[in-house]
């Protein structure tokens, strides 16, 4: 068996009024991304880590900011697509492990619905997907409540 890691990492800035995506979940929230798609970091990070584990470049490749097809879409489509994407050449994920970082809303009592709607989009165990999150205890555009970032960790297989 053939395996593969692949890092992710994705930004967005926060502005008041906007809706909150994260984890393929409306949060409630004084402050939401911003960006083309409905600028959910968390999902944007997960794309990126398996679009690179699988050497396939990113997901601004896939689904350009440029592109009026994916304004205002939904990024649960996004990760639909690069789960399919990778089936077709062969690879299957195994788990994720993701980092989010804001300092508001708090995350942890929303992990669990996280968990529950992205695990299908990816085919895999809801206990094969891991979310944690942590402030910047202040510091910089995620401290001054600016920005919202997001890393991720996948391992992908191939039957050799």
């Amino acid at each position: 068996m053939k395996i593969r890691v692949g890092m992710g990492f994705d930004v967005h800035p926060l502005q008041a009024g906007r809706d909150l995506y994260l984890g393929g979940i409306k949060l409630e929230a004084e402050k939401g991304a911003v960006g083309h798609s409905d600028a959910d970091v968390l999902i944007h990070a997960i794309c990126d880590a398996l679009l690179g584990a699988a050497n396939m470049r990113d997901i601004g490749f896939h689904f350009a900011n440029t592109d009026n097809r994916w304004k205002g879409m939904d990024s649960k489509f996004f990760l639909k697509e690069v789960t399919r994407m990778l089936s077709e050449k062969g690879w299957s994920i195994q788990n994720i492990d993701c980092t989010l970082t804001l300092e508001k809303p708090k995350i942890n009592p929303h992990i669990p619905a996280m968990k529950k709607a992205l695990a299908p989009l990816m085919n895999i165990a809801e206990d094969d997907v891991s979310i944690k999150a942590t402030t910047n205890e202040k510091l910089g555009y995620v401290g001054r409540e600016e920005g919202v970032n997001a890393y991720c960790v996948a391992l992908i297989a191939k039957n050799a």
